[in-house]
């Protein structure tokens, strides 16, 4: 590519951090008005390199030129300048504002001295129609689903002026009919000169969208591909990430038992004002095997699991064995043998300013190894911490830094290995792989599977549609807060079974 169209160059990136090089002599050319994807392993280094190139941190070494001009970012405010926007893997939004005061937030217009609302309604619909990009700018933020989220981050990035937008695991939390919406927004963008910057860890997906895909290892740069102009699969990329092929969920037999562990009737959650976001749904899990729950995000799935885990108010009984377990708490539930991950890592699973081995005694302070009768005990929570990094492949340089050092998705292992430790009997089970590299992915599905071999029941939800087919033994289908489906894992696809969720057909 010539000189002149190129829209960021970085050359010779170099970021060490104690005991670990996040970068390693990176070099990325990105031509502008293309959709370029990056790809790597967990810890490979993508977002600290997206972070120096958002003025988030800064490099020891190496050079970034924008447009051709060699720039120097000392934070976020110099990139945006500069036309750069970010939109992060887990989303900055207030949730208690409008979508539109989330979206002027530190870029506010003002005329005469005052917030001018008018002028900002005015440029927010501009944008929003010349992409595609339809919201209510006066509906709350915490009242809207993930892919409307997105929408306002999108808008947020466009709205302050950047030309090149930063998307980091933009499609983790999404559907396909989600997915393909925003990939129509990125087509649209692409047509009018804008450059996208897409981190993924999906790799059909990579290969659908971007015009280049460049991946990253240990640090450093291994190669660059044109999906167009070269023959390159997913089992391709995948080799080059990590040297192996790429996996699938697919379970083999039926390791179904008995015994039923969780038993679930008329469960019910009503929100404020009195509409039942969850209405009267009913379902048993036996040892050994997986449900699967398919939806959209905000159709009550999430309200499901915290029912179940006693942290949502509940009408309704849940049974656990032969015990009921409707009223109570978290901590009971928990010590009869409940593995949790929830669906957002950073709020809901982790102190993010404690180290790792804390944060392997989180939801688990009661019990061995993490307790000696009523007393906690460190030294076998941080030998069974060492136990879990090596175990889940956990890339961190100790067990005694912090968790927000970690990676998205080596914060998502850290969990993963926690609620499968003490040999739960039932785990629940929110998005387990995501934003994690195939190479983990494989490994936590190898470890879902070899538990319920064991005889672990699990209730599953997950936006990776392949992930849920290929690792139920049932589906069911929420819709507005009720179950109008069941899927059979043998013979539905995933474009049946998203049809479905959207209420335009039957999983088959």
């Amino acid at each position: 590519m010539s000189e002149s169209s190129v829209a960021v160059e970085l050359q010779g990136i170099w970021k060490r951090f104690p005991g670990v090089i996040a970068n390693s002599n990176i070099n990325l050319k990105v031509a502008s008005g293309t959709v370029h994807a990056i790809v790597g392993e967990n810890g490979a280094g993508k977002s600290t390199l997206m972070k120096i190139l958002y003025g988030m941190q800064k490099a020891d070494e190496g050079t970034i030129s924008i447009n051709g001009a060699a720039l120097v970012f000392n934070s976020p405010s110099d990139a945006i300048a500069a036309g750069i926007g970010m939109v992060h893997q887990h989303f900055m939004l207030a949730d208690n504002f409008t979508v539109l005061e989330n979206i002027i937030l530190g870029s506010e217009p003002k005329s005469g001295g005052k917030l001018d609302f008018v002028k900002a309604r005015k440029l927010i619909s501009e944008i929003a129609a010349e992409n595609g990009l339809a919201v209510n700018p006066d509906v709350l933020v915490s009242e809207l689903g993930v892919g409307d989220r997105q929408r306002i981050e999108i808008l947020k990035v466009l709205y302050r002026g950047a030309n090149i937008l930063i998307l980091d695991e933009p499609t983790a939390v999404l559907v396909p009919h989600e997915v393909e919406e925003l990939f129509n927004t990125l087509r649209d963008l692409k047509k009018q000169g804008f450059t996208v910057i897409f981190i993924s860890h999906k790799l059909d997906e990579v290969l659908s969208i971007a015009d280049e895909i460049t991946v990253i290892r240990q640090g450093t740069t291994v190669g660059t591909v044109n999906p167009h102009l070269e023959k390159v699969s997913a089992r391709d990329l995948a080799e080059m990430m990590v040297g192996n092929e790429l996996p699938t969920p697919a379970s083999v037999g039926n390791t179904i038992q008995d015994q039923v562990v969780l038993t679930v009737e008329n469960l019910s959650v009503i929100a404020t004002g009195g509409k039942a976001i969850v209405d009267g749904v009913s379902f048993k899990i036996r040892a050994g095997e997986i449900l699967g729950i398919a939806g959209v995000e905000g159709n009550g799935q999430a309200e499901i699991l915290n029912a179940l885990m006693g942290i949502e108010s509940a009408t309704g009984k849940v049974m656990f064995q032969d015990e009921d377990i409707s009223k109570k708490s978290t901590r009971h539930r928990r010590d009869l043998g409940i593995g949790f991950i929830p669906e957002d890592r950073q709020r809901q699973a982790l102190l993010l300013e404690a180290p790792l081995w804390e944060n392997r005694m989180l939801g688990h302070q009661t019990k061995a190894p993490n307790a000696k009768g009523f007393w906690l005990n460190p030294r076998g929570a941080k030998a069974d911490t060492k136990r879990i990094v090596a175990e889940y492949d956990v890339r961190t340089p100790s067990i005694d830094v912090n968790a927000s050092a970690l990676s998205g998705g080596n914060q998502q292992k850290l969990i993963v290995g926690r609620e499968m430790s003490n040999d739960p009997k039932l785990l629940i089970a929110a998005h387990p792989t995501r934003g994690v590299d195939v190479g983990a992915q494989a490994a936590i599905w190898d470890h879902i599977r070899n538990a319920r071999q064991a005889g672990l029941a699990v209730l599953l939800i997950s936006a990776d549609l392949d992930e849920l087919i290929g690792l139920s033994d049932s589906i069911k289908v929420l819709l507005r807060g009720k179950f109008v489906a069941d899927a059979d894992p043998a013979t539905v696809t995933p474009q049946e079974l998203g049809t479905a969720m959207t209420g335009a057909g039957r999983a088959a």
